[in-house]
């Protein structure tokens, strides 16, 4: 009997793998996955519980209350807003949505793993650009995009690297992109940004038809086990996108969840600028052990650690911490709780000298880890 055929595409990617200790047994220490370290905000778990009640109806397919919530908190009109089943759905959506087989889509690496994936199969060309001093090298994207580019992803922070761009940077960026070429704007971590000058992306929508920002409830917000996020865009864009989505997706417990989240903003603030605390003080240590660390504006830390990033990696996980690790180029470090950072640090100091591709250059720990 002939055995079935697949598309050719799946043999050139892999099934998705959790990064270790995200799921199941996990270490003490789950440095791994980004998530963040505290439990649903106040209220939340309430609502969690009272939306549960109803999980015998379908949830709202159009994600109603929960849109017009994200619409009012932008300041724009409700059919600029899609809500997905977390950012990766809505960037499928993109994927599939921009071009035809064979047209291209453009975008930095290393960055978000998914996005080479994503690519094949909805049938596009990557056209992988290499980073900067781990920042994207924007000019170095736009000339890179053709006739056939349908679609640029720019990741910011970037994943795992945490650098961010410029907003005058990609205001310039856009102005080189073809209007009929859309530009995906992945703002994931953008909570925790501090860096004065970050690029904008609500902002410059307005000045650009062609941008679609997407956020997530998944890191900040804390309800990465429901998957809810969504996406900012021109409404003609947002009407074109909706078609590709699966309907009742985003069940009525992750609506409710997000939406009470979205209204405890305060709350939001004073725990993220705890983690932004805690991101400081972890990579301000390593800095002072002459670790080359990446002036990271998410909430995790980046070590490009070369072809030292596996034994590094076993190293933590032998003193049951998990990180993520990207053999061969880094291992991105998220940052916990004190505790588990200091036992993170701990492993640093006993591993010893930082590896020569994870030293600072000349010019000191600090001169190295601020080229931008």
């Amino acid at each position: 009997m002939p055995a079935i055929r697949f598309r050719s595409a799946l043999d050139r990617i892999s099934s998705y793998r959790p990064t270790e200790g995200a799921t199941g047994a996990a270490p003490p220490r789950p440095l791994s996955a980004n998530e963040t370290p505290h439990a649903p905000l106040p209220g939340v778990v309430e609502a969690i519980a009272a939306a549960a009640a109803s999980a015998h109806r379908y949830p709202d397919a159009w994600c109603r209350e929960l849109s017009r919530s994200i619409a009012r908190a932008h300041g724009i009109d409700t059919d600029r807003v899609l809500v997905g089943a977390g950012s990766v759905s809505l960037l499928q959506a993109l994927f599939q949505a921009f071009g035809e087989p064979g047209d291209e889509v453009v975008y930095a690496w290393r960055s978000f793993e998914l996005y080479e994936e994503l690519a094949e199969l909805a049938g596009l060309r990557s056209i992988r650009v290499p980073l900067a001093d781990a920042v994207h090298d924007l000019p170095a994207m736009a000339d890179r995009v053709t006739d056939r580019t349908r679609l640029v992803v720019v990741c910011n922070p970037n994943n795992p690297t945490g650098t961010v761009v410029g907003h005058d940077a990609l205001r310039a960026f856009l102005s080189r992109v073809p209007a009929t070429c859309l530009v995906a704007l992945d703002e994931a971590y953008i909570e925790y940004t501090r860096a004065p000058g970050a690029a904008r992306g609500r902002e410059l929508c307005e000045e650009y038809p062609n941008l679609v920002v997407l956020r997530t409830f998944s890191k900040a917000y804390g309800l990465a086990g429901l998957r809810v996020g969504y996406l900012l865009g021109a409404a003609d864009v947002v009407a074109q996108l909706d078609k590709t989505c699966l309907p009742y997706a985003v069940n009525t417990v992750a609506q409710r969840a997000a939406q009470a989240a979205l209204g405890l903003q305060a709350e939001l603030a004073h725990r993220v600028e705890a983690t932004v605390a805690e991101r400081t003080r972890v990579r301000d240590a390593l800095l002072a052990r002459g670790w080359r660390v990446p002036d990271a504006q998410g909430n995790f830390l980046w070590l490009g650690l070369g072809a030292a990033s596996a034994e590094f990696g076993r190293w933590c996980m032998s003193r049951q911490i998990a990180v993520r690790t990207f053999a061969g180029e880094g291992v991105r470090v998220t940052i916990g709780l004190d505790q588990d950072n200091d036992a993170f640090l701990k492993a640093v100091a006993d591993w010893g000298d930082a590896p020569q591709s994870a030293a600072p250059e000349r010019g000191g720990a600090a001169a190295g880890a601020a080229k931008r």
